[in-house]
């Protein structure tokens, strides 16, 4: 791989500081993070000859077959060790008879030749790595385990050989990310809880019943959630253990490399929902303290716990966890032909408080003592990989700060990532709803919230994720609609609460998207406003499926109220992808009126009128479109086929005016409606 250039002629500035002055006082540390970059990329092609065979840990360590020497290696980085010993079904778990020979670098190792292990060491046995430390000895699941499964009975997880007789055939040849996804479309999912049953459900599952709904509603991007091996379901996949194992709660790595290719031969890229900013402390299944050192991976010591998610905390400054992170990339974009990697808790990598109870307002605070050079480092030698790997594959961060240059090219002054999720709007909406009467939301504040967002860094939008739909929170529809989303949801129940609900929840949604990014995300079900939320089996429920689950019957029955939710989502992601919305600069605001709660804007060249007034509805309402012409409502949320009142004449054409020396429309703005208007 050729270094890229990270070279600034010494009288230029950053592109990203030329765009923003207030960066001016920091162009320094930005400068001084290139060089950083530049110094460490250096030396991985001097050890290693390029970044990307760098990143091939997976390769060299855990358990690999060896076709040359016919027979399986393992082996095992444990530099602070006394002792290893590979045990399972194949020697009888007997702990000392099949012991590692440490070499270079802290790296243990054993060769099993075909002529003594072939009958015994077979697709599906068992093992462990047994490790004997100065603090004991344990049997511990390997580093890069592939494939970890739990005994029923003792809730035990092993490791497991996975070497089927035939590799999977991929038939996604022709799927290419950029001729697919222009913008990102994204359903964030879980595979688990994506079925009707109270059961897990299984990537077979998913293939065949969810990923056709998916394709039908428009989006174009899959984010899998929990896909990376965690021992509590609870979780939400957040407490990752074994790094390189497909969770095997939900079927085999066959299976889901069955759903990937089923997700691009329908038009669909798939995102990991990556989680390399910390892994659960627990030693029977994790890394913790591997080899006694009480480091290794991690930091040692108090600087080595989150101090908020109970987990273990990366030492990212060290050369073989980043060798070990970036292998993990390369291992799920190669592998499994995912397309790209939603990177959960960045913020949590970015700065050594974790982000913990920090209100960000200053640009100090991005670039002073707080920030964890190592962690930027290991990002930026991620986006660099992951783009060299695979052309056009979408690096989405998880960032609540607002670091500057986040999702910048590194050449111009950034990280390297290509969206950030804008958390902002979800929790702006939920104070709103839960603080604020309607007749009391200010205009003014909305716009600002949903166009708030850095000039050149792109935002994914999204109303609600599943942080809001998690138990202790509620979902927009449940905010909305309460205790009636149980009782008055069917067809012609006139219902005054749910009546606002679906109002607002559809004007909620389209203005978000209209507004707030480059790129749109809905999770799972909350299309169709789906009535509850989310919580996974637990003692506290008493280990119960009931709420870990999708109603999707709800959604397909013709007397129920969701399928209006559900169409009106489907015209809202068709009209923007047609339209190529999201490509569009931001939007230009036409008309605030605080008297009649009248939003209208411009974006794409198409016209937005939001009345959100609760009953006031205006004829002959007029106002400012920059472009001449006609025009005609391409959308419209008060449409009696997304349960609206039918106010609104969609057949009419409207034609501009002259008024007061500028061009002018006039239409019946009806209360509690959003229209999308375009040139005839």
């Amino acid at each position: 791989m050729k270094t890229p250039d990270l070279t600034v002629a010494p009288t230029a500035s950053l592109p990203i500081v030329q765009q923003d002055p207030w960066l001016e006082p920091y162009e320094p540390v930005l400068l001084a993070r290139q060089e950083r970059l530049r110094q460490r990329l250096q030396e991985i092609e001097q050890s290693h000859g390029s970044l990307s065979k760098f990143a091939t840990a997976h390769q060299q360590l855990g358990l690999n077959y060896d076709s040359r020497r016919r027979g399986y290696w393992f082996r095992e980085w444990a530099p602070a060790a006394e002792g290893l010993f590979l045990v399972g079904d194949f020697n009888g778990w007997d702990r000392a008879a099949t012991p590692l020979k440490k070499g270079e670098n802290g790296v243990w190792e054993v060769f099993l030749s075909d002529k003594d292990y072939k009958e015994r060491l077979t697709h599906h046995s068992r093992y462990k790595v047994h490790v004997v430390t100065q603090k004991g000895a344990k049997d511990r699941l390997p580093a890069t385990l592939r494939r970890a499964v739990q005994d029923p009975e003792t809730k035990d997880y092993t490791g497991q050989v996975w070497r089927p007789e035939a590799p999977f055939i991929w038939t996604d040849q022709k799927f290419r990310i950029n001729n697919y996804v222009r913008e990102p479309f994204i359903y964030e999912c879980h595979v688990g809880m994506a079925t009707e049953e109270g059961k897990v459900g299984s990537y077979l599952e998913f293939a065949e019943k969810v990923l056709p709904r998916v394709q039908a509603l428009g989006y174009n991007c899959l984010q899998l959630m929990a896909v990376m091996e965690h021992p509590y379901y609870g979780s939400f996949g957040y407490h990752v253990a074994n790094f390189f194992a497909v969770s095997s709660r939900f079927g085999t790595p066959e299976e889901l490399k069955h759903l990937i290719n089923e997700a691009h031969n329908r038009g669909i890229a798939v995102l990991l929902d990556v989680v390399h900013s910390h892994a659960v402390k627990n030693e029977a299944e994790g890394l913790a303290d591997f080899d006694g050192s009480g480091g290794q991976y991690f930091h040692a010591g108090p600087r080595g716990n989150h101090p908020g998610w109970d987990s273990k905390l990366f030492n990212y400054g060290q050369p073989e966890v980043q060798q070990f992170l970036l292998s993990n990339l390369r291992y799920w974009l190669e592998e499994f032909h995912f397309d790209g990697f939603r990177f959960d808790g960045v913020t949590s990598m970015l700065y050594h408080h974790h982000g913990e109870g920090v209100a960000f307002s200053t640009y100090a605070q991005y670039f002073g003592p707080e920030a964890d050079e190592d962690a930027i480092l290991y990002l930026q030698l991620a986006s660099t990989l992951v783009q060299e790997l695979k052309r056009g594959a979408l690096l989405i961060a998880e960032d609540m700060s607002g670091l500057p240059g986040l999702c910048r090219p590194i050449s111009e002054g950034g990280v390297g990532f290509n969206y950030r999720l804008g958390m902002g709007i979800p929790d702006y909406w939920i104070k709103l709803l839960k603080h604020r009467r309607d007749e009391d939301w200010n205009l003014g504040e909305l716009w600002y919230t949903l166009t708030n967002r850095r000039v050149g860094e792109k935002t994914v939008a999204y109303a609600e994720s599943h942080d809001q739909a998690l138990v202790g929170d509620k979902t927009l529809a449940h905010w909305l609609m309460d205790a009636a989303i149980y009782s008055h949801m069917s067809k012609n129940d006139p219902d005054p609460v749910v009546a606002r609900g679906m109002a607002l929840h559809k004007m909620i949604r389209l203005i978000t998207l209209a507004l707030g990014g480059e790129a749109y995300l809905t999770f799972i079900g909350n299309e169709f406003g789906h009535p509850e939320w989310v919580d996974f089996p637990r003692q506290g429920n008493d280990w119960s499926y009931h709420y870990a689950r999708r109603q999707w019957s709800l959604a397909d029955n013709p007397d129920l109220k969701y399928q209006y939710l559900l169409a009106f989502d489907k015209a809202m992601i068709g009209m923007a992808r047609s339209r190529r919305l999201l490509a569009a600069g931001h939007a230009q605001l036409l008309n605030n009126d605080p008297e009649n709660q009248v939003l209208i804007f411009e974006r794409g060249g198409l016209i937005f009128v939001f009345n959100f007034h609760v009953e006031r509805s205006v004829p002959d309402y007029r106002f400012f479109v920059p472009n001449p012409g006609r025009y005609r409502v391409i959308l419209s949320s008060d449409s009696p086929q997304f349960d609206g009142f039918n106010r609104v004449d969609d057949a009419l054409i409207y034609e501009t005016f002259r008024e007061d020396d500028v061009d002018k429309l006039s239409l019946y703005v009806t209360s509690r409606t959003a229209l999308v208007l375009a040139r005839v």
